[in-house]
């Protein structure tokens, strides 16, 4: 493995509210953590950053977080002297400046585009490949991705086995909760909604008021509260606010920092994520899931969520796979998606087994981290 005076800098251009950060600060963390390397973090967004990690002071250009040095990326770069590893976050473009530096190094640095996560054939043959080339330095594309020859899937050492101990102890996710101010009824299932705009949602919320089984419905503030307020018939949902309408008790939580959103998933009996970084941690909490996908132009971002299906459902009957098919599908076309809920517990046992199973089978792959610092470790 590189020496600890390897020195990493990672780019990222907030694009996405959260998405882009989210990966980027919990790579940065682990690279430090878990592989003892010097890390700078330059990210263009200080506000978006402070909702993930409330200790950030937006009005420092340089500063340290949990052993990682985050700095301000500014419109009118600074010079700064180029790292031995330059990570390019999804496919964000470097100072020219910078770039220059790094072209100036008697021995040039490793350059990575690390790309945005998706499940397609063409990953595999892609990943690792070089890309353009800047004077004397060589960029490479770096995929994460859920099959072997990709670049794996962000996970820190010990992850499952504390998801797993959290799961058995319910003190524990009842002590969670009650500090996020939830108390939900004993009988109730838990589902957290984290979600962008979506017209398919009132028909999900009508089916689980009406349900003979009592839903507490975690939603952390975001995109999707403007649709469930107008469901609930209220102006403004704001945190703290609780609206139960039946069977259904809707609950606004804040936006928290990443180790409790992943407790949060952790407590929950069915996951609605969005983007990417969420969309990996819901994986990784071995639940039943829905996803919704980033939407792009001329609909591409569909192949990647059939994709990403395809390798999902495949260990289920062919009955649970066709509801969770209809589901994620309807879902993000923005269609009425009661039908296919009803439809996908008809199948929730193996629902259940499923996720568990394909979080394991994940975790099967060197983690994203780790397949890093490899690559540079081959590199040289």
């Amino acid at each position: 493995m590189p020496q600890p005076k390897t020195r990493w800098d990672i780019f990222c251009t907030v694009v996405d509210n959260f998405g882009d950060i989210g990966v980027t600060w919990r790579l940065a963390r682990q690279l430090v953590a878990e592989h003892a390397l010097p890390v700078r973090l330059w990210v263009d967004d200080s506000h978006a950053f402070e909702r993930i990690c409330p200790e950030i002071d937006v009005d420092l250009a340089q500063q340290w977080q949990q052993g990682v040095e985050v700095r301000h990326w500014p419109s009118e770069w600074v010079h700064a002297e180029a790292a031995d590893v330059v990570i390019a976050a999804f496919a964000c473009q470097l100072p020219a400046n910078y770039m220059d530096s790094m072209a100036a190094r008697e021995t040039p640095p490793l350059w990575l585009n690390l790309d945005y996560l998706s499940a397609e054939d063409w990953v595999t043959g892609c990943h690792g490949l070089p890309s353009v080339k800047y004077k004397t330095v060589q960029k490479f594309f770096f995929f994460p991705g859920f099959k072997p020859g990709t670049g794996g899937l962000l996970r820190e050492r010990g992850l499952l086995e504390r998801r797993r101990q959290f799961q058995q102890d319910r003190s524990a996710q009842r002590q969670f909760l009650q500090g996020l101010g939830i108390d939900p009824a004993p009988d109730a299932q838990l589902i957290s909604l984290f979600a962008y705009e979506n017209t398919g949602l009132a028909s999900w919320l009508d089916v689980l008021a009406g349900d003979a089984t009592p839903t507490h419905l975690l939603v952390p503030e975001g995109r999707i509260l403007g649709d469930v307020a107008r469901w609930l018939g209220v102006e403004t949902l704001t945190v703290g606010a609780i609206q139960a309408r039946q069977t259904l008790t809707v609950q606004v939580l804040p936006f928290v920092r990443q180790d409790q959103y992943d407790h949060l998933l952790w407590c929950c009996d069915f996951n609605a994520v969005r983007g990417e970084d969420s969309f990996v941690r819901a994986q990784w909490a071995g639940r039943p899931m829905l996803w919704h996908i980033y939407q792009q132009d001329d609909d591409i971002h569909l192949d990647k969520l059939d994709a990403f299906l395809a390798l999902y459902t495949k260990g289920l009957p062919p009955e649970a796979a066709q509801a969770m098919n209809g589901l994620w599908r309807a879902w993000n076309a923005g269609q009425p998606i009661g039908e296919h809920w009803l439809a996908a517990r008809k199948h929730w046992p193996p629902l259940q087994e499923n996720a568990e199973a394909w979080c394991l089978e994940q975790a099967l792959q060197a983690d994203l981290a780790t397949a890093l610092v490899q690559f540079y470790v081959n590199w040289i």
